[in-house]
């Protein structure tokens, strides 16, 4: 059974090695998270750095799947909204390394999310995805709404536009 839990900022720092490891996976197998191909894990050090960071501050809740004490997965919550959205959070960069799919790792990373992002006080949450990807096909089946697609709105980490589509969740009343 995988263990999942919401890291402090010293305990995100401890681990960065293995977020790493699960970023460049994700990104060198295809993911459009934000990052160009090529992409090692010492080329994520300053990402994980900054949600480290993030953490420390509230701004973020980091949330990690481990398989025997091996981090394999991860999803952000952004709790820091502007003072008109204090009640909605924006989920980012659902990770899951290739070699852990399958596991239903990404379901568990996400109900945990909606359960912590609850906890702090959040009744929406909101995010977006590569359209066409595997990752966009989750989203439904965890009860997301589908608001649009935006065209050319990132690329796809080997070069070339790639669409977004945009989900919504209610997660408490």
């Amino acid at each position: 059974m995988p263990d999942i839990r919401l890291l402090s900022s010293s305990e995100a720092r401890a681990i960065c090695a293995d977020l790493c490891e699960v970023l460049a996976d994700c990104v060198n197998g295809g993911a459009s998270v934000g990052f160009m191909q090529p992409y090692g894990p010492g080329d994520a050090a300053p990402y994980w750095q900054g949600v480290a960071d993030s953490v420390e501050t509230g701004a973020t809740l980091l949330l990690v799947a481990a398989i025997e004490g091996k981090i394999v997965g991860t999803v952000q919550v952004g709790a820091a909204q502007m003072p008109n959205q204090p009640h909605r959070g924006d989920l980012k960069k659902l990770l899951v390394h290739r070699r852990a799919r399958g596991r239903g790792l990404a379901r568990l990373l996400m109900e945990a999310a909606e359960r912590e992002a609850v906890r702090f006080g959040k009744t929406l949450l909101v995010l977006d995805t590569a359209t066409g990807s595997d990752a966009e096909a989750i989203y439904p089946r965890l009860g997301w709404q589908r608001v649009g697609v935006i065209p050319d709105y990132a690329m796809w980490p080997e070069g070339g536009p790639c669409d977004t589509t945009i989900f919504y969740k209610r997660i408490a009343a």
